[in-house]
């Protein structure tokens, strides 16, 4: 008799991110209560991308939430990159604001390499300075990229174990694929194999990982011959695909066949619900880092 499949665990990041939020909230009533600094987020937005619209409301709210001040700043999408700049310096010089953000992506004639860099660092609540990216490997890490971070937390409050483990990140990118094999690397103690575009006989790589990460954006690239039982399935990637059932048109999925690679993991991350939600609270906890560090 064939012993049935254990049921796995779905890793619930939309839960997670509001015991965050609940946290941050806490700490930010003793602050105001201290006669502290309240953590103030600002956002600039370029041109008017719906789904970058989407993911700064959500942001908003978020700070809403926590009870953080923000600043919105909204520019049309043919500001030259030299205004943009200086509105960048403008943020950096102002002392009320302990993090901002520069959603992108950012119209072609801006370069984001430039953008991403003139922010400070101890403000770069995203992560992607130069200096962030590359205090993760430092004991110290300054402000974390927050899509990895969030991954990291995740992990840790599910309890999941990474030392010693094979860990297979799919994925490359200065987001998300890139910086966080290196926080496996450091702060996890496990074993890294980076796997990218130019791989070739991806699924070799993949059926070895105790614990698959995947950020790629290419919808259901992962199946379920791909992944060994057992196994600890990440799925960082959201698609847009074509929904008829929904009322906008349209669905999200990851990158992973979630039906059929599910019933062989031991946990996995939904999408959506999983990831993404981690997103925006670590950003909320690089603001408070931030805050804390310059106003103890």
């Amino acid at each position: 008799m064939q012993t049935p499949t254990k049921p796995y665990t779905l890793i619930d990041g939309r839960k997670i991110s509001i015991e965050i939020k609940q946290e941050i909230a806490a700490k930010v009533a003793e602050r105001k209560q201290a006669g502290k600094k309240i953590p103030h987020l600002a956002f600039i937005l370029v041109g008017d991308d719906g789904a970058s619209q989407t993911y700064i409301d959500n942001k908003v709210k978020a700070c809403k939430d926590v009870g953080y001040h923000y600043t919105m700043m909204r520019f049309a999408d043919t500001i030259s990159e030299e205004k943009l700049s200086k509105h960048i310096t403008a943020v950096n010089n102002d002392e009320d604001v302990d993090g901002f953000i520069v959603q992108l992506p950012l119209p072609a004639h801006i370069s984001v390499e430039r953008i991403t860099d003139r922010i400070r660092p101890d403000k770069d609540v995203d992560g992607f300075t130069n200096r962030n990216f590359g205090s993760i490997i430092s004991k110290v890490p300054l402000l974390m990229p927050a899509t990895p971070f969030g991954v990291m937390e995740l992990l840790r409050r599910y309890n999941i174990e990474t030392e010693g483990k094979n860990c297979v990140v799919v994925g490359a990118s200065r987001i998300a694929g890139a910086p966080l094999s290196m926080m496996l690397v450091q702060q996890g103690r496990a074993t890294v194999t980076i796997c990218h575009k130019y791989t070739q006989g991806l699924a070799d790589y993949t059926r070895q990982a105790d614990i698959l990460f995947v950020a790629v954006g290419k919808p259901g690239l992962i199946t379920g011959d791909m992944v060994k039982e057992g196994a600890i399935v990440i799925d960082i990637g959201t698609n847009r695909v074509e929904d008829r059932s929904k009322p906008s048109g349209f669905g999200l999925v990851g990158d992973v066949d979630f039906k059929n690679v599910a019933p062989k993991c031991s946990h996995i991350t939904p999408v959506p619900g999983g990831v993404g939600p981690m997103t925006i609270a670590s950003l909320l906890l690089n603001t408070l880092r931030a805050t804390e560090l310059r106003h103890p």
